[in-house]
């Protein structure tokens, strides 16, 4: 039996590990496949993904739309020959992944005979401006999609701006509210609702543009909260998207999960720190040439301190 693809694609921030988390944890029975594209050098949206596992496969430090295509095609058949066979696979493209040229890889007549895509989730934050619409990148997502799903609902004093941009975008295209990444299953997993059809055509490969570009930075020594967040104020206005976990200087033992999207930035617990991992590992997603990775790591260095023995600093760049 050829096993479906659900491609969950959104931009930078909007909320599609939240969706992969609530469809893992409300499977209801289902055998699903994650894959997580990390396009950092630091893994941290697959440690983000509820239990994963064996279940979760990882495709890190490049875009599945480009540099790891070839990547995405060997694990896909990977998956395929597990016993048992998963009845879903779920992928969950990096925030800059164009739809298009991923439906293009997926449409290989081997992967396809044997795992067809049947569903592509778009995750927008209901909370952005509506004129975030106007980015090409994001417009390419919309147009690419069976579904949207509006994300940070909670956190819009109206969703019904952004909604409207994404049915000027593309008309009948199904809309749903995903409060905590809440979408529907059935919406997801079932041929037969009732939607408009996405015509799947394999166009011509468009020139990668590199607009994107990760910078990693991690610590050995554990991190003073009020320094994270006064060197985080110092940062913001230039970042993209950031992510990251650490340990809590003074509280031992005390992990958060750190995240900053549409300007907002949170905390939240963390689970417990892998052994052999850093202490403090943040990825920043920046626009090309605003940001040094020697900066970040200056300013990142006043946020560290005690039981200090070693300061990996920033790692090389991965630009997408």
């Amino acid at each position: 039996m050829p096993v479906p693809i659900l491609l969950v694609c959104g931009f930078l921030g909007a909320g599609k590990t939240s969706v992969v988390n609530h469809l893992l944890a409300h499977a209801e029975g289902r055998r699903i496949a994650a894959v997580v594209n990390d396009f950092g050098a630091i893994n941290i949206d697959t440690e983000l993904i509820a239990g994963a596992s064996d279940g979760v496969v990882s495709l890190s430090n490049g875009c599945i739309c480009c540099s790891l295509e070839g990547d995405l095609l060997r694990v896909l058949a990977g998956l395929l020959r597990r016993d048992p066979r998963p009845e879903f696979i779920v992928i969950e493209t990096s925030g800059v992944a164009d739809p298009a040229d991923i439906v293009r890889n997926l449409m290989d007549p081997v992967i396809w005979r044997e795992a067809p895509l049947e569903t592509v989730l778009c995750v927008v934050d209901a909370s952005a401006p509506a004129a975030s619409l106007k980015d090409q990148l994001l417009r390419s997502q919309v147009r690419a999609a069976d579904v949207v799903a509006l994300s940070k609902v909670d956190l819009a004093e109206s969703g019904q701006p952004v909604r409207d941009a994404v049915k000027a975008l593309r008309p009948g295209l199904v809309v749903v509210e995903a409060q905590h990444g809440a979408v529907p299953a059935e919406l997801l997993f079932s041929p037969n609702v009732d939607r408009v059809p996405v015509v799947r055509e394999v166009g011509r490969r468009r020139p990668a543009a590199e607009r994107f570009e990760t910078l990693n930075w991690m610590s050995d020594r554990v991190v003073s909260l009020p320094a994270f967040q006064t060197a985080i104020g110092r940062l913001a206005s230039r970042l993209a998207r950031a992510k990251g976990i650490f340990e809590v200087a003074g509280q031992p033992g005390r992990v958060v999960v750190f995240q900053l999207a549409g300007g907002r930035a949170t905390l939240a617990p963390g689970g417990v720190l892998a052994p052999g991992t850093p202490r403090a590992r943040v990825v920043f997603v920046v626009e090309v040439g605003v940001l040094e990775g020697e900066e970040i790591g200056r300013i990142m260095e006043g946020c560290v301190g005690g039981e200090a023995d070693l300061s990996l600093g920033p790692t090389p760049r991965a630009v997408i």
